[in-house]
């Protein structure tokens, strides 16, 4: 559960960098998003799911 944790806490740093050093390129990057069809967004997160369970599968092992 701590893992769990500090992963999804290490999420909120990355995101909160990215929009205090790069704000414009995050906003281009939600509009982006909202127009993307629904079945684009949904690829794109099952693939960023699958690299994150093989990372750290690998990472772990």
């Amino acid at each position: 559960m701590q893992d769990l944790l500090t992963a999804l806490a290490l999420v909120l740093v990355i995101e909160g960098v990215l929009y205090a050093a790069f704000p414009a390129a995050m906003r281009r990057t939600l509009e982006a998003a909202l127009a993307a069809p629904p079945s684009t967004l949904r690829v794109a997160g099952l693939v960023a799911a699958a690299v994150g369970v093989a990372l750290v599968w690998l990472i772990r092992s």
